[in-house]
């Protein structure tokens, strides 16, 4: 589903947009600028989770505490099938990856008219086996959020999609506090995920910073998701969390090199380092002048670069063996000189 050995790396936008199609756009092309593969919206309806308009939300928003009917607020950021369309259009033209949370069938039918490469379910949604089952009819991978859950809800999870006849799938470790501190953010339970299901893990990230999300990479996750944002200083609940573009740029920068220092896990020199061993390794030398036809005794050797020698471990070896030609100090012992 994804490249082998490269983490992908998802702008999440979210609701940033506030609305605004211009932005959204301008948000797309600045998340291709700092590096990410992807860019995820959410196609949600507003109705499919919350019916009760007196539902109210606290969140921080431009350096002070707001407080709105939660109703209100997602409708505000709603996406219609035609912005989307005009959105994964405008993805496509960047060379950037599009897609997008759905939270019920027709958000699904409208993802599948945009022939998008996967679906994404939310945290929130996990326990929604129904929806996620019907992911797993469309034979798309998911990539399946797990903030909040048990071990539990995720085999159930699990079980919903493969029920309805869905094979790929990422799931994320995710902790749904806004923002994770530090201390709270968990990353050993990414390998955990991993021997329960046997499926690749990545992380949602909503740390600040870039700390948790090479943590993550370095632990083995293959997909990293990340809120971004144009400015911090943006009205709504996720800007003063998400990453700007010089701070998103900085991640993936960083990302990409950790990839190249992870490497491989099989254990060997590299091949630099074999070149290094004839120079930065010892050899058993002569400590002092030896005369040829002399037997070898402990007080004859020393240990020196270079390593082209005979190795320190045959040091044993050399004990007691007679030297057939002269050896001035520091000289190389080479088996071509025994008998």
């Amino acid at each position: 589903m994804f490249p082998k050995n490269k983490t992908f790396i998802a702008a999440e936008i979210g609701i940033n947009h506030n609305g605004d199609m211009k932005l959204a756009k301008e948000m797309i092309k600045m998340a291709k600028e700092s590096g990410a593969d992807a860019v995820k919206f959410q196609n949600y309806k507003t109705e499919d989770f919350i019916l009760n308009k007196e539902i109210k939300y606290k969140y921080m928003s431009q350096g002070k505490l707001k407080e709105e009917y939660q109703f209100e607020m997602f409708k505000r950021y709603e996406l219609n099938f035609t912005q989307l369309q005009d959105l994964k259009s405008f993805s496509d033209e960047l060379g950037i990856v599009f897609f997008s949370t759905p939270t019920g069938i027709s958000g699904i039918n409208e993802l599948l008219k945009l022939n998008v490469k996967f679906l994404k379910n939310g945290s929130d949604f996990i326990q929604n086996l129904p929806l996620i089952k019907e992911m797993g009819k469309t034979a798309l991978p998911c990539i399946l959020s797990t903030g909040m859950s048990t071990l539990s809800h995720i085999d159930e999870a699990v079980n919903a999609f493969e029920s309805g006849g869905g094979k790929e799938m990422v799931i994320l470790h995710c902790v749904s506090q806004y923002p994770t501190p530090n201390n709270e953010v968990n990353l050993r339970k990414i390998n955990s995920l991993k021997l329960a299901f046997g499926y690749p893990v990545g992380f949602s990230d909503h740390t600040y910073g870039s700390t948790a999300a090479l943590g993550a990479v370095a632990l083995g996750a293959c997909f990293i998701e990340k809120h971004f944002t144009l400015s911090h200083d943006l009205p709504g609940p996720d800007h003063r969390f998400s990453s700007t573009p010089e701070e998103f740029l900085e991640l993936t920068t960083k990302i990409r090199l950790l990839e190249d220092s992870l490497g491989e896990s099989r254990i060997e020199p590299t091949n630099k380092e074999k070149l290094n061993a004839k120079s930065f390794q010892l050899s058993c030398v002569a400590k002092t002048n030896i005369k040829s036809g002399s037997k070898i005794k402990s007080s004859h050797i020393s240990f020196s670069r270079p390593g082209s020698g005979l190795s320190p471990k045959m040091y044993s070896y050399l004990i007691g063996k007679i030297l057939v030609k002269d050896k001035i100090k520091g000289e190389i012992f080479r088996i071509s000189d025994l008998k």
